[in-house]
C-alpha cells in the first residue's frame, strides 16, 4: 500500500493583512495630524484587508 501525502493549500492571507495595515499605517504617518491617528488608521487597514480578503479573494476561487 502506498502512502499518498495529499499537499496542503498554503494560505497566504496573512500578507493581505500586513499590506493593509503597513498601508494603513503609513497613511496615518503621512496625514500628521497627530499620533493617535496612526493606530486608529492603521486598524482601518486591517478592516479593509479583511474585507478584501472575504469578499473579493475567497470569491476567486468560484468564479
Amino acid at each position: 500500500m502506498k502512502h499518498h501525502h495529499e499537499e496542503e493549500q498554503k494560505s497566504y492571507d496573512y500578507i493581505y493583512y500586513l499590506v493593509g495595515l503597513i498601508a494603513g499605517l503609513f497613511v496615518g504617518v503621512v496625514i500628521d495630524h497627530g499620533f493617535i491617528w496612526i493606530p486608529i488608521l492603521g486598524l482601518f487597514g486591517l478592516m479593509f484587508a479583511g474585507f478584501f480578503v472575504t469578499i473579493l479573494v475567497k470569491g476567486r476561487g468560484e468564479a
